[in-house]
């Protein structure tokens, strides 16, 4: 719970620096105090990640990605008025010690350090499976993972996608534009490709757009249980893989396009929905915990998830929120109990965004 300290800054922890959190960041430097607040960055990588650049850069060095998507967390992070008063800290969080009365919270990291805070935000996004999930350790092991990735797509020739989202499309187009020559496969549980949120014409047009490069794609049938275990292997040697149907699939090489979760698990389940999602008020708050804030892939909210929404339409309103939530509890005093933002009418309340989505097929 928030508590208002004669002598100590208001303390702002935000853990995740992807487009949501940093988004956060950047809109309250415009407009906190640095005289009474500060605010801490807490990532597990060390550098900011252009995520929808990710597949494009693991598959080749076109557009020297590895420049110009990734940079290092530091002071240029920091815009305006948080410069020299915000820091960050590159670290996982497996924790969180909720405050109680005049106490602060502590977000627990890996490293077993304590970050103690008076506001929390929690953006910490999605975990995919490791084939395509960056590595968190440090720039090197990035890179090396980087160029792994680069070798085993140059050395396949029989590629399999299992799961034709949005993600699953985009790297087959990007294999694509590898080479001409690779047989490329993506096998797909649902009937159409993407799911129901699209428009059946909008699915059946990526559908059409990949056949055209020469892209198999096969839906409505999935890997039998027992060879969708195997791809989750670290040495993976199958060289056929049968599906569900009976189809039989030659492949040296096999990723799995699905099974991105919430990166949730340092928090209690009684915050959490049945999937793991952080359950939220529209406010963007958590229930009973009025000083804690979240947003971005991790809300348990009916909708798609996406960069877009979390930078320009979920954080604007975490943010104003943060800002509410300071006036209203400088303006009650250190007594005031629970600060009520709900009840604001000044409160921005969080209703959905705008489903749009930009998925591509490499260059084309």
């Amino acid at each position: 719970m928030y508590h208002k300290r004669a002598s100590e800054k208001i303390r702002i922890v935000i853990v995740g620096g992807g487009f949501g959190g940093l988004s956060v960041l950047n809109g309250l430097s415009n407009t906190i105090d640095p005289r009474k607040h500060e605010v801490i960055l807490i990532d597990a990588r060390p550098e900011f990640i252009h995520l929808p650049a990710t597949l494009r850069l693991t598959v080749s060095d076109a557009d020297d990605l590895i420049t110009h998507a990734m940079h290092p967390y530091g002071e240029h992070t920091f815009r305006n008025k948080l410069a020299g008063n915000a820091k960050y800290i590159h670290g996982s969080i497996t924790d969180i010690k909720f405050g109680e009365k005049e106490d602060r919270g502590v977000v627990v990291l890996d490293s077993g350090e304590d970050v103690h805070y008076d506001i929390l935000v929690l953006a910490t996004g999605s975990i995919w499976p490791r084939s395509i999930y960056l590595p968190t350790e440090s720039r090197k092991t990035i890179e090396e993972f980087i160029k792994t990735r680069r070798e085993e797509y140059a050395k396949a020739s029989d590629i399999l996608l299992v799961g034709g989202g949005a993600v699953g499309i985009e790297l087959a187009g990007e294999l694509r534009d590898l080479s001409l020559s690779k047989n490329i496969t993506i096998l797909h549980r649902g009937k159409q490709l993407l799911n129901s949120t699209y428009s059946e014409r909008y699915r059946i047009g990526h559908q059409q757009q990949l056949e055209s490069r020469n892209i198999t794609v096969i839906t409505g049938d999935s890997l039998t249980k027992s060879d969708a275990s195997k791809i989750f292997e670290d040495h993976f040697t199958e060289t056929e893989l049968v599906t569900e149907k009976g189809r039989k699939l030659k492949v040296d090489l096999v990723i799995p396009t699905w099974g991105a979760r919430p990166n949730t698990s340092y928090l209690p389940p009684n915050l959490l929905s049945s999937t793991g999602y952080v359950q939220v008020l529209p406010t963007l708050q958590l229930p009973g915990h009025p000083n804690i804030f979240a947003l971005g892939d991790i809300i348990d909210w009916d909708e798609q998830k996406s960069a877009r929404k979390a930078a320009n339409v979920q954080a604007p309103k975490v943010q104003a929120n943060i800002i509410e939530y300071l006036q209203l509890a400088e303006a009650a005093g250190e007594s005031s109990g629970v600060v009520d933002l709900a009840a604001s009418r000044k409160s921005a309340k969080y209703a959905g965004g705008t489903e749009m989505s930009i998925i591509t097929n490499g260059k084309v």
